[in-house]
């Protein structure tokens, strides 16, 4: 069986975490994932291919996520940093482009200071949200991608 090809997207500022606030963001990086996902995952790991991009640009993300469709990509992660609170362009292109996603954050936004961050354009156009876990939040998002995925192909309703 082929892997589920899963897009982890970032936005701005995430490709410099583990150096970019770490008491909010944590001290892993991106690259940290692959073998993080297996810790948590174990063998099932072997059945997902992640496609890493991240880019500082809305347009870039948008991009990206277009490319995504094309390429047969199966699910996205998508930590859209402060874009997930101000574009209503990345929702309008998750909206038409009918790939499972599901928004990320590393911190719990809900209990940031700033109320802006309590707000999500893009989680409408998301089948779920994982928040505040750091790293893992991105595992997180993979392992229920991975799961609708093997549902929906032994026809079992979510």
């Amino acid at each position: 069986m082929e892997p589920i090809r899963i897009l982890v997207l970032n936005g701005p500022n995430l490709g410099v975490l583990g150096r970019r606030q770490p008491e909010i963001y944590g001290e892993r990086t991106l690259q940290d994932l692959p073998g993080l996902l297996r810790e948590v995952m174990g063998d099932a790991a072997d059945a997902v291919q992640l496609v890493l991009h991240q880019s500082n640009s809305e347009g870039g993300l948008i991009d990206r996520l277009e490319r995504a469709v094309e390429e047969g990509i199966q699910g996205i992660a998508f930590n859209a940093g402060a874009y997930t609170h101000t574009s209503l362009a990345l929702a309008d292109c998750l909206a038409w482009i009918g790939i499972p996603c599901v928004e990320v954050h590393l911190s719990n936004v809900w209990a940031r200071r700033e109320p802006l961050r309590h707000q999500s354009m893009i989680a409408p156009q998301c089948v779920g949200v994982v928040s505040g876990f750091g790293l893992l939040s991105y595992v997180y998002a993979v392992q229920a991608i991975y799961r609708l995925h093997v549902r929906d192909k032994a026809g079992t309703e979510r």
